[in-house]
């Protein structure tokens, strides 16, 4: 058996089509995508449209959640994503996935996916933790949560995405599995990342794979409309972070929550002159399609 397990793809739609085109190459049996699939770049609706001809499961992200919430006017979350200027980009996303219908498919997510088959160890799949989707599996991740999460959610293969970070761990019994993204990696390494499990003799065997696409095709998406303009700097920060493949608006977001600064041109000017070595270049990625395999850390 064979499973493909892709995520984070936020709106990137030729970082998809390269990892659907590369699944069809490996001859899967199940394709499970587990959660963001909107929202960063433009062509969220195109995203939902081609993963529901796909036929795949899905479990729901934050990002695809936080859709809901814009066009709900949902009060859970905080007041500055309905109505400050800096967050339009995501206001923008919601209103395409809202008008075309997109925003049903993601309402109707489930939390988790579980694979279960006879005789062999069972998967949990979920966008973060299968206790909320936003607790990502990442390099802190403890002992005692690991514990926690899989005494609440008992399974042998805990598969997460989230932190956009590919990762394998293992306590005991238990082993967890971070996907990496598809659509907006954070490792420095552009191409779009999945993963892909083998059940072998009764055993999962994880297999990291990373495909080389055209990113400029992903950038050049974000010049079609109006999405840059509406949507200003945030929408900026999403088309860099897909370019250089690293995370540019949570540490930045981090910085002006700790001095009380409000998010805009002004203070993202002050944060990059302050912290140039989060905008250093990085090594060419490589142009190949690769598997790539994790140790244990």
């Amino acid at each position: 058996m064979r499973v493909a397990i892709l995520a984070d793809i936020h709106g990137n739609l030729p970082a998809l089509e390269a990892v659907l085109d590369d699944v069809e190459r490996h001859h899967v049996d199940r394709v499970v995508v587990n959660g963001d699939l909107v929202n960063r770049a433009p062509e969220g609706v195109a995203v939902v449209e081609r993963v529901r001809a796909a036929g795949a499961d899905l479990t729901l992200g934050n990002h695809d959640d936080l859709m809901r919430a814009l066009v709900e006017r949902d009060a859970t979350i905080p007041e500055a994503f309905h109505v400050d200027p800096f967050w339009e980009a995501n206001r923008w996303c919601a209103r395409e996935l809202a008008t075309s219908g997109a925003l049903a498919t993601l309402r109707a997510a489930p939390m988790t996916v579980r694979i279960a088959p006879t005789g062999a160890p069972s998967v949990l799949i979920s966008h973060g933790s299968p206790r909320h989707f936003r607790e990502g599996y990442g390099r802190y991740l403890s002992a005692e949560m690991v514990s926690e999460i899989s005494e609440m959610h008992p399974a042998d293969v805990l598969v997460g995405s989230h932190t956009h970070h590919p990762m394998l761990k293992r306590w005991g019994r238990v082993t967890v599995i971070n996907t990496g993204a598809v659509g907006v990696p954070f490792n420095r390494d552009a191409r779009a990342q999945y993963l892909l499990l083998e059940l072998a003799s009764g055993a999962w065997r994880p297999v990291f794979r990373r495909v080389a696409y055209d990113v400029s095709k992903a950038l050049a998406a974000f010049g079609r409309g109006d999405y840059l303009a509406r949507g200003g700097l945030l929408a900026r920060l999403f088309h860099d972070e897909i370019r250089d493949a690293r995370s540019y608006l949570v540490p930045y977001q981090m910085w002006a929550a700790e001095r009380g600064e409000a998010l805009g041109e002004t203070s993202w000017e002050r944060y990059a002159a302050l912290h140039p070595e989060r905008f250093e270049p990085t090594q060419p990625w490589p142009l190949e399609t690769a598997s790539v395999a994790l140790d244990d850390t």
